[in-house]
């Protein structure tokens, strides 16, 4: 488990001319924010775009920039604002002041100072209480403004979840409160009413949706944590064992390698629990004859992962669950290795089916029952009168600084983008559940598996299990630690 980072995300993190900076990433240099703004200028032209930053935490845990705004600038204090003024091509940073009482208890961070700007790249750091007249002035120009206009999206967040969050809780009777979002567009729609003001989302979606090569590397160094840890928790399994342990032996791994947080809650299904998508109670015990799915991942430097293994709680597949797993690992396979560049996912999937057709044919089945689960699980792709009510499967979903990162603009997978695929076949009535899932990259070539290093084959799960895990480090006291010295009274 030795710590082993991408040799690209090491020269970028130690190049990096704010490696010291508090409040600005260390992950990406000042340049490649610049570029990123350009092209939202390149989209605007002679309008603004106006994006505020995320606030302070409400209690003792540490600031995670919305992904909107981090994307733009890599800062990381609260309540920062930005104007992208793409008439005069100018950055402005609006910063609440450094103030010595803060300073002494967190040390030196931005402030509206050369410093800083130089740190952060932008043109201009201005205090945020000249935000408002700098606001008047566009207004004053009636100029078109650009303004995100979904939830602010944080870590262990996805868009759809925020979205549906903010939903249910304007709907609720007894809450009913709106977001910032919609709080921050009322009152730059009152302190601009002359101005159109315009979803800026799209832009900044649509961007993010191909990797750079630096987002790339620090995506790849999170599937490889991602990686470790599951590989981690395959040795240190054992039945008896709640998930909630397996869960620990993963964090150490992730914070070990330099997480600042998770992708997203840990899903550890064990035997029942496993036909449940999204369980994430973890607090089942490990049985012996039941298999295990983990699922999670660690964030590094606001970029996710998101890597599914299955294997069996006592280090041994039986015959029949050795039999279910390896139909379905063979049909896995087989879509992943329909994956082609410049293809689309429907073209990507009529080729699986065909794979999938002549390994059924082949497959050595002795149970009736996965047979006709393998089936079920093969129709799901067809286009044809066998397939499911509301059409084919979908191929995956992107990754990114969300586990469910904005769509694929295109109908084809170009290179740089980053999804996963992760189908899962379940026999009716839950006896027997599989789903893994790896990171897929496009290249120019094809496609890269991330996540390949992390064992699938049954005989090498079965082969790392066996060797010695966390949980043979006992956490013990030394002898005579603790231990009462004091004498019985007489």
């Amino acid at each position: 488990m030795a710590r082993k980072l991408d040799t690209a995300l090491v020269l970028l993190m130690a190049s990096s001319p704010a490696a010291a900076q508090q409040g600005f990433t260390d992950a990406f240099p000042p340049e490649e924010f610049a570029a990123r703004r350009e092209r939202v200028i390149a989209q605007i032209g002679d309008a603004v775009a106006i994006l505020p930053g995320t606030t302070e935490r409400r209690g003792e845990s540490p600031l995670r920039q919305s992904n909107q705004f981090f994307y733009l600038t890599g800062v990381t204090e609260p309540r920062a604002l930005l104007i992208i003024d793409g008439k005069a091509r100018r950055t402005t940073l609006f910063l609440s002041p450094a103030t010595p009482r803060r300073e002494r208890a967190i040390g030196p961070y931005l402030d509206v100072n050369e410093a800083s700007r130089k740190a952060t790249g932008v043109d201009v750091i201005e205090p945020r209480e000249s935000f408002t007249t700098a606001v008047a002035k566009i207004a004053a120009d009636k100029r078109t403004i650009f303004a995100p206009m979904k939830p602010e999206v944080l870590g262990s967040e996805s868009a759809s979840d925020v979205v549906a969050f903010m939903r249910a809780t304007k709907e609720d009777p007894w809450d009913g409160h709106v977001g910032r979002d919609e709080t921050f567009l009322a009152r730059l729609k009152t302190a601009a009413p002359d101005s159109e003001i315009k979803d800026l989302d799209p832009i900044l979606d649509t961007l993010r949706a191909v990797k750079s090569p630096r987002e790339i590397a620090i995506i790849r160094e999170a599937t490889r944590l991602a990686g470790l840890g599951i590989m981690e928790v395959m040795r240190d399994a054992e039945p008896g064992m709640f998930e909630y342990e397996l869960e620990a032996a993963a964090e150490y791994v992730y914070k070990r390698g330099g997480a600042y947080g998770e992708s997203y809650f840990p899903l550890i299904a064990n035997g029942r629990n496993m036909p449940y998508t999204h369980y994430h109670k973890n607090r089942d015990r490990l049985r012996a004859g039941d298999l295990v799915q983990f699922d999670w991942a660690p964030d590094i430097a606001n970029y996710t992962s998101d890597v599914t293994r299955v294997f069996p709680a006592n280090g041994k597949f039986t015959p029949r669950q050795r039999e279910f797993y390896l139909i379905y690992l063979r049909l896995y396979q087989a879509l992943m290795t329909s994956i082609r560049v410049h293809a689309t996912a429907r073209e990507i999937m009529d080729a699986a089916v065909l794979k999938m057709d002549r390994i059924m044919v082949e497959y050595k089945f002795t149970d009736p029952k996965i047979r006709e689960t393998a089936e079920a699980f093969v129709n799901r792709y067809r286009v044809s009168p066998n397939a499911p009510a509301g059409g084919p499967r979908s191929l995956g979903h992107s990754v990114g600084m969300e586990v469910h990162d904005v769509r694929n603009p295109t109908a084809t997978l170009e290179p740089g983008y980053i999804f996963t695929i992760e189908p899962q076949m379940t026999m009716e009535g839950g006896e027997l559940s599989v789903r893994l899932e790896d990171m897929i990259l496009i290249t120019g070539k094809g496609y890269e598996n991330m996540s390949a290093f992390v064992p699938v084959e049954p005989e090498e799960i079965e082969k790392l299990m066996t060797q010695p895990g966390l949980g043979t480090h006992t956490l013990k006291l030394p002898p005579g630690f603790g231990e009462s010295t004091s004498r019985e009274r007489k």
